[in-house]
């Protein structure tokens, strides 16, 4: 009960209706005036859902070809790029993302390299650089 006594309980409505706040997303919107992003290319593109057959790298490029083809005047392609990477990575990626620090995120660059060691991490690299340099021709 608080002190006045004025709302000794919340009814079930209040709960229902009360203000929900938004965590802040890690990504820092670089500034744009009148920037309206159509994105009916986006649509186009596969999600990202972290499968086992998914290329990471693979995924970046046809994101940025994407990308860049919609590109507004005045905007640039990091900030379009920036938009639209959350609404294409799905599932536990979509958690992954979300989990990054409040605001972390200011470039494309930042956000690509963070994505690439997660899902393609440098350890992934070493096997598959280690496998190709260990393949041995066979006897005929």
């Amino acid at each position: 009960m608080s002190e006045n006594g004025d709302d000794a309980e919340k009814t079930l409505r209040k709960w229902a209706t009360q203000e929900v706040t938004h965590q802040p997303l890690c990504i820092t919107f670089p500034e744009a005036k009148n920037f309206e992003l159509k994105s009916g290319l986006i649509h186009l593109m596969p999600p990202f859902q972290r499968l086992e057959n998914e290329d990471p790298y693979k995924f970046l490029n046809e994101f940025h070809v994407v990308c860049s083809g919609m590109k507004p005047h005045a905007v640039t392609g990091d900030h379009i790029k920036l938009r639209e990477f959350p609404l294409l990575v799905q599932d536990a990626t979509k958690e992954w993302l979300y989990d990054l620090p409040s605001g972390s995120i200011t470039s494309w660059n930042k956000l690509a390299k963070l994505f690439l060691e997660r899902y393609f991490p440098e350890a992934k690299v070493s096997n598959l650089r280690r496998e190709i340099l260990s393949i041995k021709q066979g006897k005929r």
